[in-house]
């Protein structure tokens, strides 16, 4: 990468939220806290699935992958902003955010395959449940997480290297707490006509075709249910759905309104405000909704802590027993 006098492009500034020095603690608090929430929350979802053989089905196999994928979405932003507020540096090398884009959309667009794919498990369930078993086997399941951990790798790296042929002149100043796409395109000298077209092109396909196979799933989701005589049923078979619903939802108006922002905001702080609820906090709070929704995750984690409780327990009374014996 060239800049216009000739000289190499070595780091980036990241402004972060706000320039004064008093809010950097309150940032800096707020966010590690959000961090350690999400990291939690979501390796007690995957340890909830993974330590109790009742969940070991399709839909909690999505269900402990999505939380794994949030983890790692997380933490490809965070970190960074955080090491930075710590060390009272805004700078990130060239390599560095070149690197946090592609892991940036890698698990962006995971989320949205797998959340598609949670649509489609939930249709099998409810309009198929006879058959549920047979459509959705281990094969087929690791097949859709196979396909969707690829598609999404491809987009990523071409993304990436469409990123590379971009060359930048002298205002290297992200308005942003991470190396967020659409910013570094406003910020490059050279021509963006590719960029932007890809960049609007795949927010239609990677978005809307997505998010149209999720609308389908639950119009014939809608159908079925009202073909359920009791209403003991409906609400039984309704109930599976509202955890996932409530995710899309925020997952899906929170990128619409960062995308919306971002195109008419240019280049200001505004659009690192609104991207925080799909980086962070959306991924932050999907633990929540299916814990509190859902009862055989709050049963797999209540047996979980106290099967954690009572190995904790073995273990200080055989340390009190050889203290004991020496």
């Amino acid at each position: 990468m060239e800049q216009g006098n000739g000289t190499q492009i070595l780091e980036f500034l990241l402004l972060g939220f706000s320039d004064e020095p008093e809010r950097q603690p309150l940032i800096f608090g707020l966010f590690l806290s959000m961090y350690l929430i999400t990291i939690f929350g979501n390796l007690l979802i995957i340890l909830a699935v993974s330590s109790d053989s009742h969940l070991h089905t399709p839909m909690y196999f999505f269900l402990s992958n999505l939380s794994l994928v949030d983890i790692c979405f997380t933490s490809t932003t965070i970190p960074k902003m955080l090491v930075n507020i710590q060390t009272q540096s805004q700078v990130i090398t060239y390599k560095c955010c070149i690197t946090q884009i592609y892991f940036f959309i890698l698990f962006g667009v995971l989320d949205d395959f797998l959340l598609t794919v949670m649509a489609y498990d939930r249709f099998v369930a409810i309009c198929h449940p006879l058959h549920y078993t047979v459509i959705m086997n281990p094969r087929l399941c690791g097949l859709l997480l196979l396909v969707s951990w690829i598609m999404s790798a491809l987009y990523s790296l071409l993304q990436s290297l469409m990123m590379l042929r971009l060359s930048f002149c002298t205002v290297l100043k992200i308005p942003h707490f991470f190396c967020e796409p659409n910013q570094m395109i406003q910020l490059a000298c050279s021509d963006t006509f590719l960029n932007i077209l890809a960049m609007h092109l795949s927010a239609v396909l990677l978005a809307g075709v997505p998010f149209s196979g999720i609308l389908y799933s639950y119009s014939k989701i809608v159908s079925c249910i009202r073909g359920i005589p009791s209403a003991q049923g409906k609400f039984k078979a309704f109930s599976t759905c509202v955890s996932h619903l409530s995710i899309v939802f925020l997952f899906y108006c929170t990128s619409v309104g960062v995308y919306l922002s971002s195109a008419a905001a240019q280049i200001s702080h505004s659009g690192a405000v609104a991207s925080v609820m799909y980086t962070v906090v959306t991924p932050m709070l999907n633990p929540f909704i299916y814990s509190l929704r859902n009862k055989d995750i709050k049963g797999a984690l209540k047996r979980f802590c106290g099967m954690a409780a009572r190995k904790g327990t073995t273990v200080l009374g055989l340390k009190n027993f050889l203290c004991l014996e020496s």
